[in-house]
């Protein structure tokens, strides 16, 4: 089987706009879950609504894979499946490293959507010499004086970082020194790599202080609608460079 080593997905070699490609797992996923209802074709707007896009940006982007659906039909929804894991790579085998396997490296390690879509975890791999052939998920977890040897054993050009943000970088470093390509990061803090690596960043706490930013709008203007005064959140000053300015500065 091949390797994430030696096969990119040909999404940037054909000019496939970066928000279209953001946008594929979604409707893999809404496409997936039609085939396993043994759903044979979909409409435009029906996958769509389950992707949680409009129909014509749906349609625009599935343009730059060549499928444009049959009128009165729709899509066919298997074909589209093997299109769009066919366009992101996950036609083939991706080796995937986990580094940190603390409280969010071992769920991530037991996370099991990850085989089913393209990706096999190659290693678990932890600065803990207590943690060192801890079965986590199954797989004994592996000391970081061994990353090196681990990514060049088993073709690894996917990293996944879940350390504590003091310790990211330095495994990102080594990470990119061996090979990896592209990395997952779940530590809280903004990696610097070289040109030619790509970074995913995920934080759980700048989503959720997002949708505190929404929660605190829709009570004030609930508050003003019905007139009365709007929780202190809502209120709430700070010290700006020049001088008082709100909490939370509208959008």
């Amino acid at each position: 089987m091949a390797t994430g080593r030696t096969h990119r997905p040909a999404t940037r070699s054909r000019g496939i706009p970066e928000a279209t490609v953001a946008r594929l797992p979604l409707y893999l996923r809404a496409l997936t879950a039609l085939s396993e209802r043994s759903v044979p074709t979909v409409s435009s707007e029906e996958l769509a609504a389950a992707a949680g896009v409009n129909s014509a940006k749906l349609r625009k982007d599935f343009s730059y894979l060549g499928s444009y659906g049959t009128r009165g039909v729709g899509y066919d929804v298997e074909y589209l499946v093997y299109q769009i894991s066919r366009e992101l790579g996950l036609t083939q085998d991706w080796p995937v490293v986990i580094v940190g396997i603390g409280n969010l490296g071992a769920a991530l390690a037991n996370y099991g959507g990850f085989a089913s879509r393209g990706f096999r975890v190659a290693a678990l791999i932890d600065a803990d010499p207590a943690m060192a052939g801890t079965p986590v998920a199954g797989m004994p977890v592996q000391h970081t004086d061994e990353l090196e040897k681990i990514i060049s054993d088993n073709g690894v050009s996917i990293g996944v970082i879940s350390t504590p943000a003091g310790a990211a970088q330095q495994v990102c470093e080594r990470l990119v020194a061996a090979g990896v390509t592209s990395i997952l990061n779940f530590a809280p803090t903004v990696l610097s790599v070289p040109e030619g690596v790509d970074v995913r960043k995920v934080d759980l706490s700048i989503e959720l202080q997002i949708l505190a930013f929404h929660e605190q709008r829709k009570a004030g203007e609930e508050a003003a609608a019905d007139g009365v005064e709007p929780p202190a959140a809502a209120k709430q000053q700070r010290k700006g460079p020049d001088g008082d300015v709100p909490a939370v500065m509208p959008a």
